[in-house]
C-alpha cells in the first residue's frame, strides 16, 4: 500500500480540487491514476471524493494500490549511488535529470531509472525483502538542472517514515551555489514569504503579506570575480526557495534561467553559464534501521569549477 499523511500546502486564498492537488502539488500520481489505484482519502479526518475541494492546512491522509506506476516503462538508466540497501537508496541526481514524469518528460526521468532498478532486485535471487508489489517512491524533489543528493524509498512504510522527517523539519541540508556579485554581510538569514507570482504563473517570488515563511541561512565560501560561492541551508522547503531567495537579494543563481536577473534590472547572471550553479551537496536524515542520523556527502561538480575559472579569468 502507498502512504501519504500531510498537510495541504496552497497560496492563502487558494482552493484546489484533491485530485489536482495530488497530481500537480503532490505529485504523487496522475488524476487519471486515481481510480485505478484505488486511491481512499481522509480531510480532516473524514473520507473525501477526488473532487473534494481542499485549502491550505488542511489534513490530508491518503492510502492508494501499490504498484508501478500506470505508464512508466522500467529504462536503464545510469545513476550514481551513494548508498543503498533494502528499505532505501541515495543518489546523486546528474545535472538535466527530472524527477518525476510530467509534461515534455515522459521518459528518462530518475522514476524510470529507479523502477529497472528496483525490477533487477526483483528479479535477483541474491537480494531478499522485494516483492512484485515493491516500487521507488522518491522522497522529496530536485529541479531537473539541479544536481546533488536525492533519497527515495523502497516501499511505502519507508516513505512514510522519511517523509515524516522532512514534514517535522528535521531532516538537514546543504546546498551549494554559485551567485551572481558578493553578498555585503559574509554570512545572513534571508527569511521572507514565498507566493506563486501573479504575472508568470509557474514562477514564485517573495511576499511581505501573503504566501509561506521560507527561511534560508546563507555562508559565503569565496568570491572569484564577479561571483561567490555560498553554502546554503533552507530550514523550510519551498518550491524554488533557495532561487527566489538569491534573487530577492540581488544575487541570482549563476545561469537560472527563470530567477537570474535580479529584481528591479541589473545584469543578467546566464551570461557566463547556461546551465543552472545549483548543487544538492550534503543530506543528513534519519535510516529506518538507525537511530542516528546517516549523513551523505557529494563533492562539487566539475561545472561549478569551470564557471569559477571563467570569473577568474
Amino acid at each position: 500500500m502507498g502512504y501519504y499523511h500531510g498537510t495541504v500546502e496552497l497560496p492563502f486564498s487558494e482552493i484546489k480540487r484533491l485530485d489536482i492537488y495530488i497530481a500537480e502539488n503532490l505529485r504523487l500520481m496522475r488524476r487519471s491514476q486515481i481510480k485505478v489505484r484505488h486511491l481512499r482519502a481522509k480531510v480532516n479526518g473524514k473520507p473525501a471524493k477526488p473532487s473534494r475541494i481542499v485549502k491550505s492546512g488542511d489534513d490530508l491522509l491518503l492510502s492508494w494500490s501499490d504498484c508501478p506506476p500506470s505508464g512508466v516503462i522500467p529504462e536503464n538508466i545510469p545513476l550514481n549511488v551513494l548508498y543503498e540497501d533494502e528499505r532505501v537508496i541515495v543518489l546523486n541526481k546528474a545535472q538535466g535529470m527530472v524527477v518525476h514524469p510530467g509534461a515534455g518528460n515522459w521518459s528518462g526521468t530518475l522514476a524510470h531509472a529507479l523502477l529497472w532498478r528496483l525490477t533487477e532486485k526483483v528479479n535477483s535471487s541474491a537480494i531478499t525483502g522485494f516483492t512484485d508489489s515493491s516500487r521507488p517512491f522518491i522522497v522529496h524533489r530536485l529541479d531537473k538542472d539541479t544536481s546533488g543528493v536525492i533519497i527515495a524509498a523502497w516501499d511505502a512504510a519507508t516513505l512514510a517514515f522519511l517523509a515524516d522527517q522532512f514534514k517535522a523539519g528535521t531532516v538537514r541540508k546543504v546546498y551549494a551555489a554559485i551567485v551572481k556579485g558578493c553578498p555585503v554581510e559574509k554570512r545572513g538569514i534571508i527569511s521572507s514569504n514565498i507566493v506563486r507570482d501573479k504575472h508568470r504563473r509557474k514562477l514564485f517570488t517573495v511576499s511581505e503579506n501573503t504566501g509561506k515563511t521560507a527561511i534560508t541561512h546563507y555562508r559565503v565560501i569565496r568570491t572569484v570575480g564577479d561571483c561567490s560561492l555560498l553554502s546554503l541551508r533552507p530550514k523550510t522547503g519551498r518550491t524554488h526557495q533557495l532561487r527566489v531567495h538569491l534573487r530577492s537579494i540581488g544575487h541570482p543563481i549563476i545561469g537560472d534561467p527563470l530567477y537570474g536577473r535580479p529584481i528591479g534590472g541589473g545584469g543578467d547572471a546566464n551570461t557566463l553559464q547556461p546551465s543552472l550553479a545549483l548543487h544538492a551537496k550534503m543530506l543528513e536524515i534519519v535510516l529506518p534501521d538507525g537511530g542516528k542520523p546517516s549523513r551523505f556527502i557529494t563533492k562539487l561538480p566539475h561545472r561549478f569549477k569551470e564557471i569559477l575559472r571563467q570569473f577568474n579569468d
